[in-house]
């Protein structure tokens, strides 16, 4: 008898009286009969339900005071599956999937009950057929990581393997990736690829493929169409553009983010509409203002810099954090002020001190659409006083990631300053 996690007390003893393991396939009788797959309880959960996986996907907890009846049915399903073999047209373009891990990438263990990392990109690939009649697929795993535990250091090796085959016979790149900091990645790798001669596409998933209403196989399926069909350049994200399955929307890297925990439509473009949208298959160009990628030649430069901190500023914000940070000798601080680029007067004496360190100092608003204007209110023109420089309508976050790149490329403060405030990879939009 395993573990069964997170079960205690009367239930744990109901279960092992009737040598059901987590895992086991059962039945249970109670005001209705469920049948389904014993799944594990967290350690901080209540003690008194038990809770399936119905054959649906979904979970449900039963109560124990109603159970009239536990028996086991099956030994459940297996976490190893068979592979199938997909056959190529070698008349078909030919695209390179990267694998790093993330829901996408993910499944059920129902050993475990857990959602783990576990689909190689060959399995991802395998498991979405469809795809095999759109492009040939070449797929190879580079880590399998869910995104949160993605560094920069993973950007650097993603940014590496997609620049080792910018003269393949590859259509385009698809990336799988979790969603939680795909936005970052996607700002990273375009700046560091400017002008790669394929587009290249992040994809990932809200919900792991083998739960109702996984939106995975359809950005997949979505993303391929994508790569194959059109002719742009430059670094995507490839996600539901609603909570239909008709739409699917690529955003430029530089102007998303994620704005919603769990909705298949989770990811925006900022400012304005979604640079391309694929509908069935049609791919519909919304003209958006990454043109310039198309004719920018291509130079990669893949390195960077993380002593860059991103500060939100807040009522009660302590400056002795900004001191820590000149302590630590960090070389950039992006601010997220509020409204149009502001932060109290009691921070003020600090970002002095971070000026006067050589430190340079970049203002990015907290609201999620606009643009920085430090000019209207005396804080503002204060601000720029000290030498803050306003950041226009950069993401926060991809200023962060931006400050990182620039770092990693240039020693002199003249130099950061006009790379900061230069449009490398279409992270500035005209309103």
């Amino acid at each position: 008898m395993a573990e069964l996690k997170g079960y205690k007390g009367k239930i744990r003893d109901l279960l092992i009286s009737n040598k059901i393991d987590v895992g086991n396939l059962v039945k249970i009788t109670s005001e209705l009969t469920y049948s389904g797959i014993l799944m594990p309880r967290y350690e901080s959960g209540d003690e008194s339900h038990i809770v399936l996986k119905l054959k649906s996907g979904y979970n449900i907890g039963i109560e124990f005071e109603k159970i009239e009846k536990i028996e086991k049915i099956g030994e459940g399903q297996s976490s190893v599956e068979s592979s199938q073999t997909i056959e190529k047209d070698e008349k078909l373009p030919k695209i390179l999937l990267l694998s790093t891990g993330g829901t996408i990438a993910s499944k059920v263990d129902y050993r475990t009950g857990a959602v783990t990392p576990a689909l190689s990109a060959t399995e991802l690939y395998e498991a979405v057929p469809e795809i095999a009649k759109i492009a040939n697929v070449d797929a190879e795993v580079l880590f399998s990581e869910y995104s949160e535990n993605l560094q920069p250091e993973h950007w650097l090796e993603i940014a590496k393997k997609v620049d080792s085959v910018a003269d393949s016979e590859y259509t385009g790149i698809i990336i799988a990736h979790g969603t939680d900091t795909m936005h970052y990645s996607s700002a990273f790798l375009s700046f560091a690829l400017s002008g790669f001669k394929k587009p290249i596409v992040l994809v990932g998933s809200q919900r792991s493929s083998d739960r109702p209403s996984s939106d995975a196989a359809l950005n997949l399926i979505a993303a391929t169409k994508f790569l194959t069909r059109c002719s742009a350049k430059g670094v995507f994200i490839v996600m539901h553009h609603d909570e239909s399955d008709n739409a699917i929307a690529c955003h430029l890297g530089t102007r998303v983010r994620k704005n919603h925990t769990s909705k298949r439509s989770a990811f925006e473009t900022i400012g304005s509409p979604p640079a391309y949208i694929i509908f069935e298959n049609e791919i519909i160009d919304n003209s958006y203002k990454n043109k310039k990628e198309f004719s920018k030649e291509y130079n990669p430069r893949i390195n960077l810099d993380t002593k860059v901190a991103l500060v939100k500023y807040h009522p009660g914000f302590d400056p002795e954090i900004i001191e820590s940070l000149i302590k630590l000798e960090y070389r950039a601080i992006i601010f997220e002020g509020t409204g149009l680029g502001h932060v109290g007067k009691t921070m003020y004496e600090s970002i002095r001190k971070a000026k006067e360190n050589g430190i340079f100092l970049g203002m990015t608003s907290q609201c999620i659409d606009g643009r920085v204007s430090m000019t209207v209110y005396e804080s503002g023109r204060d601000l720029l006083d000290i030498g803050i420089v306003p950041l226009e309508t950069m993401i926060p976050e991809v200023a962060l990631v931006k400050a990182m790149w620039v770092l990693g490329n240039s020693d002199s403060d003249h130099e950061i300053k006009k790379m900061m405030l230069e449009d490398c990879a279409s992270e500035f939009f005209t309103e």
